[in-house]
């Protein structure tokens, strides 16, 4: 299916339904995008849960906040995305805190260890637990938590391209991410076949996806997840009010890259917080968004892709 452009509203405060008591959590919150999208839903009123895995580096962040004047509503609260103990106990800190008022979850944390002309497989398992395991641990452990209102509540897992289904190049595995009825245990099959290849040392005869190999698999993981939970809780089903979607930040200029892209950490936030922002009538679940050039109107738009991830 061809990209169609996908507007949503330029500015979220002339359809605000947020309040002061909206409660958003942004994993890797102490630099790059998820500073920034901490940032920004601060400026807009909302209380956020900054998280880092590392307690200076997330306490300097806050000190950064509250220095602009977002004392009241940034909080920090440690979390390692790859430690099973370190999730369940930011869901228990979260709670005592806050309750089951949790209304938005941005998954921002991600790790890739190659440089931009690289394709190592070195740190294959740790990817993998950051990029795609951790999410899935923390919205398993968060969903109890998520609020119970007419409100939909949101989660948006910051993801990329390269983990679309036409760079898998194993035919086998291809069509059965494409099915319709995909299980999430036929999803962790495929991380751990993935795992399983790099040890053996065949992942490179194998199909998987040819360039950033490790960070590519472990987000064809996560869109692929995201797409199963987003049909398991879809909003027209009347049983549940939970949008599940990704979004890809492009060639964004953060550590990752080493500062290099054609997209400032800012700009890109500003479209995360558009996006998890949507009034409940224009938020849609099962998608992937990602931002395009919008050559017409001379802007920046977003681009809602099917939700064959």
């Amino acid at each position: 299916m061809e990209p169609e452009p996908y507007f949503p509203t330029p500015s979220p405060s002339l359809t605000r339904w947020w309040s002061k008591e909206t409660v958003a959590v942004v994993t890797g919150g102490n630099k790059g995008i998820g500073f920034e999208v901490v940032k920004q839903l601060a400026e807009l009123g909302l209380n956020v849960v900054l998280t880092a895995r590392d307690t200076k580096k997330g306490e300097a962040a806050l000190e950064a906040l509250r220095a602009q004047g977002h004392a009241a509503n940034v909080h920090f609260l440690l979390l390692d995305v790859c430690d099973p103990l370190s999730i369940s106990t930011f869901a228990s800190s979260f709670q005592a805190l806050f309750g089951a008022t949790l209304d938005i979850l941005v998954n921002n944390a991600g790790v890739s260890f190659n440089e931009l002309d690289e394709n190592s497989v070195e740190h294959a398992e740790t990817v993998m637990k950051t990029n795609f395991y951790g999410p899935k641990m923390l919205i398993e452990a968060l969903y109890p938590l998520f609020r119970c209102s007419p409100s939909i509540t949101r989660i948006l897992n910051v993801s990329s391209r390269l983990g679309s289904i036409n760079k898998m190049r194993n035919a086998d595995m291809k069509a059965v991410l494409e099915r319709e009825n995909l299980l999430e245990e036929e999803i962790e099959e495929m991380a751990n076949m993935f795992l399983r290849d790099v040890k053996n040392r065949t992942w490179e005869s194998k199909g998987w996806p040819s360039y950033w190999t490790e960070y590519a698999v472990s987000k064809l993981a996560l869109n692929a997840y995201s797409r199963v939970l987003a049909k398991k809780y879809s909003c027209n089903n009347g049983s549940s009010n939970l949008s599940v979607n990704c979004f890809c930040p492009g060639f964004t200029q953060t550590s990752m890259t080493k500062g290099k892209g054609v997209h400032t950490a800012d700009h890109v936030a500003s479209v995360v917080a558009s996006l998890v922002l949507l009034p409940p009538h224009q938020l849609p679940t099962g998608k992937f968004f990602s931002i395009g050039s919008n050559k017409k109107k001379n802007s920046t738009t977003l681009i809602n892709v099917s939700s064959k991830l």
